[in-house]
């Protein structure tokens, strides 16, 4: 039996940001394997056994690489009653089946979700964020993570922000055994092998500034359905201004510890206010998150 829908408000703005962002970033993965497969034509076939390989191994240990290098611990109900009761609230709220639970040490207030589809999700609070936070607003930053995993983005960005990667570990691949090969001789591939780099660098530079506009509006839509979902947006801008507000009191050593994962968080660990900054970041910047919130509010307190 198909389970229905959650009751998360659908975006269709992000959906088609997703559909569009996986359209585009998969059509430069394919023109690059296309370009190595036809510059060295003895090797595509391992080519393709590596990208295949490297794909499927990222799509499906993802949720547990991502927990790993994160430091998340599964927790019982008996050890973290708080943080199991609301989940629980709010996976009755939206009507989903209940993500594995997890406790991260770190003194970083966060919260993450990873897990390609609702039966490998994993929600995660640090037990900075636990010490921070009122129930109501830790009630709102969870909404905002379980609706990642409502809406499935984050599989979407785990797929796009590989295949950019991976472009680049494919060329390095195919360098290695095609310079090999080409060195002795004049074979014109060996001119289009010089090319690849510079193709391997745009394919990357253009999936890297698709993944970021697609992790800025992810973040949007996820503020906005939990806001609904709970009809609390004040909680939630609370909680967002509290955590943004705390990060600038955390050790920098910590905060470098915690940046390779910005992506998923619900705050970066670092964020910039200069524009060329915000153009890199994985995350909107915080007075477009409250200014939002705050239109949400104004519209539920209407009659």
């Amino acid at each position: 039996m198909t389970r229905p829908r959650s009751r998360y408000a659908p975006d269709r703005g992000l959906t088609t940001r997703m559909v569009s962002t996986m359209f585009f970033i998969g059509l430069l993965y394919v023109v690059v394997v296309g370009v190595l497969v036809a510059a060295l034509r003895g090797s595509w076939p391992v080519i393709l056994v590596i990208t295949g390989g490297m794909f499927v191994a990222q799509f499906w240990f993802s949720d547990r690489i991502a927990a790993y290098g994160m430091g998340a611990r599964e927790v019982t109900p008996q050890e973290a009653p708080e943080l199991h009761g609301a989940i629980d609230r709010i996976c009755a709220l939206a009507d989903m089946r209940k993500p594995r639970v997890a406790i991260a040490t770190s003194d970083v207030p966060n919260a993450f979700a990873t897990g390609r589809n609702e039966k490998t999700a994993l929600v995660c609070a640090t037990t900075g964020l636990l010490r921070r936070l009122e129930p109501d607003e830790l009630e709102g930053v969870l909404a905002h993570e379980m609706s990642h995993v409502a809406h499935r983005d984050v599989a979407v960005m785990t797929i796009a922000s590989f295949l950019g990667v991976l472009a680049g570990i494919v060329t390095r691949v195919a360098l290695w055994g095609g310079f090999a090969r080409n060195n002795r001789g004049n074979d014109p591939a060996g001119v289009i092998l010089m090319l690849i780099p510079l193709i391997s660098a745009v394919v990357y530079a253009i999936s890297f500034l698709l993944t970021r506009l697609l992790s800025r509006y992810r973040e949007l839509s996820a503020d906005r359905t939990a806001a609904l979902l709970t009809g609390r947006p004040s909680s939630l801008a609370s909680a967002l201004t509290k955590v943004s507000g705390q990060m600038a009191r955390i050790p920098t050593q910590d905060l470098r510890k915690a940046e390779p994962y910005n992506a998923f968080y619900f705050v970066p660990a670092f964020s910039s206010g200069e524009s060329i900054g915000r153009l890199f970041s994985s995350h909107p910047p915080l007075d477009q998150r409250l200014d939002q919130l705050a239109r949400i509010s104004a519209d539920l307190s209407r009659p």
